[in-house]
C-alpha cells in the first residue's frame, strides 16, 4: 500500500479518486505543529534549536497518519507546491520519525492542479524534500517568534494596552499610520476649472480652458474666484473657432494572469472582498480543480493553457481577436523557487465553476487568464484646440472611442483611481475652421485632495511594491491588524486606531530599525536568498539576534515613566495641535475653568492603556482619552453642553467598553453607547442617543407602538414583542412609519418564531455531499453554527465562524450526525420514565451511563 498525504479532506478524497487501486490518500488537515507559545521554544544559545508541539486537535489525525504509514511500502508527500507545503511534509516526516512509523521509501511530490493529468504526471515525477524551502521556513518562523515573544513583554510592561507587534503587521500598521498623518497635515490648496458646454452637428461636448491671456494654464492655476470670473467672461465673450484636430490611434495590451497579489486587489476592486475572503474561496476553487494553485508570485502560463486557452478564443469570437504569437509573460519574481505558474482555470472550455462567492471569484479568473492571451485593444484619440480671434485664450476638448475592443470585450482591469480625461465622451467630427455653437461657460471652484486612505487592494499592492512581507501572508497580516482593533474599515478604507497610533510611535521610537521599510524588505530579500540556497539560514538569525536582543533589554530597562514622556514629546503635535486661537493647547481646561494655575496636560500610561491628564492630579481629575481633542476644541471626555429639557450636564466619556454620553452625575444616571458608525457625532447627536427609544407611530392594524432604538446586535425597530433589524443609527432616527411598517412584517415572513428576525447567514458554503443541503454558518443562541438544514453542528470556540471551510463544515456536520442517534433516544426515554415508578429507575441509570 502507498500512502498519500496531502492537506484537505477534499483534495485527499480527488486525489484518491484520480490514483485509484493501491493508494491510500489521507489529510493532515493543515499544519499538524507548531512552536508552542511560550518562552523557549527558540533558544538562541543553543543554535536556535526549535521545541515542536502537535496541536491539540490534530492529534488523532497524527495517530491515523502513523498507523496507516506503518502499514505502508512508501510514503508520498503530496502537499502543496510553496514554502508552507514544504514545511508540512517536513513536519509530517518528522513526527513519523519519531513514532518509528516512517515507510523505508519516502517521497515528496507536487502538482500546479488537483487534475488527473496533473496529479499522475507529478506522482511520475517524485523528488525528495527541498531543504532550502525547509531552512526557509525555518528562519521565517523563528524569526517571527523571536521578533514577537520578545517585543510583546517589553510592549506590555512599557505601553499598556498593546495587545502584540510582528515583523510584517508592525510595518503594515505603520504604512496606515503614516497615510493617516499625511492626511492631517494636507492643506487642500483651492483652484478653478473654467469650462465651456458647446454643441456641434447636434452633438453636445465639453471644452475646457487651458490657455488665458497667452498663458498655458495646469490645473492649478487658476487659483481665487476673481481670476476664475475674468477667464469666464473672456470665454463667454470670445467666438471660439477649430484651430487643430489632432488624432492619434492608440493601443491597450491584456493584463497578465493573476498572480496572489493582483488577484487580492482585483477581488477586492470588483468584488469587494476582503483579502482574507479571496484567499479562502481561491483554496476552494483550487481543491475543486478548478484552478491551479493560488499563492503564487509567477505570470507566466504552462504551453498547454496558453494553447488551450487560445483555442477558447478561437471558439468563441472571430480571428481578429486571436493574436499571430502567444503573449509570453515574464515573471518579476525576486525567487523563481517560489514563484508557480499564475493562477488561471485548470480548463478553458469550463467558463462557470463553484457557487455564490465562489462563482465569482471564477469568472474573475478564467476572464483575466483568457484575455491575457486576446489582441490588443485599438483605441483612437482625438484632441480638438479651439482658439478665439484674439489666439490668447484656448480651449481643448478631447475624445476617446474604441475601434476594435480586442481583450476588452472580455475583461478590464480595474483601478484605484482614475486619470483625469480616461473616459472622455465621444466627439462630433470637426474640421479647421468650424465654429461650434456655446451653449453656456461654468466657472467651478474646486480644492486639491489628500491622498486617499488604502483600501484592502492598495494596501496589498503598496506592500508589494515596497516588498514587505510575501503576497501569500498578506490576508492573514491585514486580519490580525483588525483582529487586535489596531485599524478599523469604513466603506472599505483603513482608519488607523488611536492604539495603532501609540504603538507604531513606539516602535519608530524606540525600535526605528525594524519599522523601517527598507529593512524589512531587506529582511525579505534575505530570506529569499535563504529559499533559494544562497545563504544559510542559522547565520540570517544571528544577525538580527546580534542586534534586536540588546535593544530590547535597553528598553526593558526603561522606567515607565521614562517611556510615557518621550512619547508625549513625540506625539505632541498629534495630541495637542495649535489651537484657533493660538492659546497653548497643553493647558489644562479644566484648571482655566476653576482659575487653578499650573494644570498641564500630558500622556500618562494607566492599568488600560495611554490616556490624557493634568499635572496638577489629584487636585485636578481632568482626564480624556488618547488622541486628539474634538475638533469644536472641547475635550473628548468631558461636559459637552447641557440637556434643554432637563438643564443636566451631558457628558462624553470612555468606558472598558468604549465611548459613551452620560446625563447627569450618579448611578442612576442616563447613559448611552456612542456607535461607530457615527464619524460626525457631536452634543445634537448626543441628545438624541440619550433620547431612545423613539417612538416611531402607532402600528396600523394593531395600535401599539412601533419603537426604534439600538440594542446590543445594534440598531432595531420593536413592536408588540416583535423586532427587525435597521441597517444603521441614522436609521432609528429617521425611519418611517411606512417603512417600519414594511420591515416588521418582512422580517416576521422570515423568521417567525417569538417574532425576533430569522438570522442571516453568516457565511453560505456549498451543497453537502450526503444530504446535498446548502451548508451555512448562522449566529445561534449559545454560538455559531454550521447547518445543511437537516443537522447542526456547533462551530469550535477556536474556530472564527466567517474562517470555517466547506471541508471544516462537512466533517462537523458528519461527526454531529453520527452522534445524532444516541441523543435523541436518551431524550426520548426521559418522558416515559416518570410514568412507571420503581422498576424504570434501574433503566433509566443504565441509559445515563450509556
Amino acid at each position: 500500500m502507498q500512502l498519500v498525504i496531502v492537506e484537505s479532506p477534499a483534495k485527499a478524497k480527488t486525489i484518491e479518486k484520480y490514483l485509484g487501486k493501491g493508494y491510500k490518500v489521507l489529510a493532515s488537515y493543515g499544519h499538524v505543529r507548531d512552536l508552542p507559545p511560550k518562552d523557549g521554544s527558540v533558544r538562541p544559545d543553543e543554535g536556535f534549536a526549535m521545541d515542536w508541539e502537535t496541536y491539540r486537535d490534530k492529534t488523532s489525525r497524527v495517530k491515523e497518519i502513523a498507523d496507516a504509514a506503518k502499514k505502508a511500502d512508501r510514503l508520498i508527500l503530496a502537499t502543496d507546491p510553496d514554502r508552507e507545503g514544504e514545511a508540512i511534509s517536513w513536519h509530517v516526516k518528522e513526527l513519523l520519525a519519531k513514532r518509528k512509523a516512517l515507510p523505508k521509501e519516502v517521497e515528496r511530490v507536487t502538482f500546479n492542479a488537483i487534475t488527473k493529468d496533473a496529479v499522475t504526471q507529478a506522482m511520475a515525477q517524485p523528488r525528495d524534500l527541498d531543504t532550502d524551502l525547509i531552512d526557509a521556513y525555518l528562519a521565517r518562523r523563528a524569526l517571527d517568534y523571536l521578533f514577537g515573544f520578545t517585543l510583546s513583554p517589553v510592549l506590555w510592561r512599557k505601553l499598556p494596552g498593546a495587545k502584540s507587534a510582528g515583523r510584517v503587521q508592525s510595518v503594515a500598521l505603520r504604512l496606515i499610520v503614516d497615510r493617516e498623518r499625511e492626511i492631517e497635515a494636507f492643506v487642500p490648496q483651492e483652484y478653478w476649472s473654467v469650462v465651456a458646454r458647446m454643441q456641434h452637428d447636434g452633438t453636445e461636448f465639453d471644452a475646457r480652458l487651458v490657455t488665458f491671456d497667452g498663458q498655458k494654464l495646469d490645473r492649478l492655476s487658476i487659483g481665487d474666484k476673481g481670476t476664475a470670473d475674468r477667464a469666464k467672461a473672456a470665454v463667454e465673450g470670445g467666438r471660439f473657432t477649430v484651430e487643430a484636430v489632432e488624432t492619434k490611434p492608440l493601443k491597450r495590451n491584456p493584463a497578465p494572469p493573476f498572480t496572489t497579489s493582483t488577484l487580492q486587489q482585483e477581488a477586492a476592486r470588483k468584488l469587494g472582498y476582503s483579502a482574507s475572503h479571496t484567499m479562502r474561496l481561491a483554496q476552494s476553487l483550487y481543491e475543486a480543480g478548478a484552478i491551479t494553485y493560488m499563492r503564487t508570485d509567477g505570470v507566466q502560463m504552462d504551453g498547454s493553457a496558453i494553447s488551450a486557452a487560445r483555442k477558447a478564443i478561437a471558439e468563441r469570437f472571430s480571428g481578429h481577436y486571436l493574436p499571430e504569437k502567444p503573449r509570453i509573460y515574464q515573471t518579476k519574481a525576486k525567487n523563481a523557487q517560489e514563484a508557480h505558474e499564475a493562477i488561471r482555470p485548470t480548463d478553458f472550455s469550463r467558463d462557470r465553476a463553484g457557487s455564490g462567492d465562489e462563482a465569482k471569484l471564477y469568472d474573475l479568473i478564467f476572464k483575466r487568464a483568457m484575455a491575457s492571451q486576446m489582441a490588443a485593444a485599438s483605441l483612437e484619440r482625438t484632441t480638438v484646440t479651439l482658439r478665439d480671434p484674439t489666439g490668447r485664450h484656448e480651449l481643448r476638448a478631447t475624445g476617446q472611442v474604441v475601434k476594435f475592443p480586442g481583450f476588452l470585450a472580455v475583461y478590464e482591469e480595474g483601478r484605484d483611481q482614475k486619470d483625469e480625461d480616461e473616459d472622455a465622451a465621444l466627439l462630433p467630427v470637426m474640421r479647421q475652421g468650424d465654429a461650434p455653437a456655446k451653449l453656456g461657460v461654468t466657472a467651478d471652484q474646486h480644492f486639491t485632495q489628500p491622498p486617499p486612505r488604502f483600501s484592502e487592494a492598495s494596501l496589498v499592492k503598496r506592500l508589494e511594491e515596497l516588498g514587505i512581507g510575501r503576497p501569500s501572508t498578506y490576508a492573514s497580516t491585514i486580519q490580525v491588524l483588525k483582529d487586535r482593533a489596531y485599524v478599523r474599515t469604513e466603506k472599505n478604507r483603513f482608519f488607523a486606531e488611536d492604539s495603532g497610533r501609540l504603538l507604531t510611535a513606539f516602535l519608530e521610537r524606540f525600535f526605528p530599525r525594524y519599522v523601517a521599510y527598507d529593512f524589512t524588505a531587506g529582511m525579505e530579500e534575505e530570506l529569499d536568498d535563504v529559499s533559494g540556497g544562497r545563504a544559510e539560514w542559522k547565520a540570517l538569525l544571528e544577525a538580527f539576534w546580534r542586534d534586536f536582543k540588546p535593544k530590547s533589554d535597553e528598553v526593558m530597562e526603561r522606567k515607565p515613566s521614562e517611556v510615557t514622556e518621550v512619547l508625549d514629546e513625540f506625539l505632541s503635535d498629534y495630541l495637542f495641535p495649535p489651537k484657533e486661537d493660538g492659546s497653548d493647547p497643553r493647558v489644562c481646561p479644566k484648571c482655566l475653568a476653576e482659575a487653578r494655575d499650573g494644570g498641564r496636560l500630558s500622556l500618562r500610561g494607566g492599568r488600560f492603556g495611554a490616556f490624557i491628564a493634568c499635572s496638577n492630579y489629584p487636585e485636578c481629575d481632568f482626564r480624556r482619552k488618547f488622541g486628539q481633542p474634538s475638533e469644536d476644541g472641547e475635550e473628548d471626555d468631558g461636559v459637552i453642553g447641557t440637556d434643554p429639557q432637563s438643564g443636566l450636564p451631558v457628558s462624553r466619556r470612555t468606558g472598558r467598553f468604549g465611548p459613551y454620553v452620560q446625563l447627569g452625575d450618579g448611578k442612576d444616571a442616563k447613559r448611552a453607547s456612542i456607535p461607530k458608525d457615527l464619524p460626525d457625532f457631536d452634543f445634537d447627536w448626543a441628545l438624541k442617543l440619550l433620547s431612545l427609544p423613539r417612538e416611531v407611530g402607532k402600528h396600523p392594524e394593531t395600535g401599539e407602538p412601533i419603537t426604534a432604538s439600538i440594542g446590543r446586535y445594534g440598531p432595531y425597530l420593536a413592536h408588540n414583542g416583535k423586532y427587525a433589524k435597521l441597517s444603521s443609527t441614522r436609521d432609528v432616527f429617521e425611519t418611517g412609519m411606512n417603512a417600519a411598517v414594511t420591515l416588521l412584517a418582512e422580517a416576521a415572513n422570515r423568521g417567525g418564531g417569538a417574532g425576533r428576525a430569522k438570522a442571516e447567514p453568516i457565511k453560505t458554503l456549498g451543497a453537502h455531499p450526503t444530504s446535498g443541503g446548502e451548508m451555512k454558518v448562522m449566529p445561534g443562541r449559545y454560538g455559531p453554527y454550521v447547518t445543511d438544514g437537516t443537522t447542526n453542528a456547533t462551530i469550535p470556540k477556536d474556530v472564527k465562524p466567517e474562517d470555517l471551510t466547506e471541508e471544516q463544515a462537512i466533517a462537523l456536520i458528519d461527526a454531529r450526525a453520527a452522534k445524532g442517534p444516541a441523543k435523541k433516544k436518551a431524550t426520548r426515554k426521559k418522558t416515559p420514565a416518570k410514568k412507571p415508578a420503581a422498576k424504570k429507575a434501574p433503566a433509566k441509570k443504565k441509559a445515563a451511563k450509556a
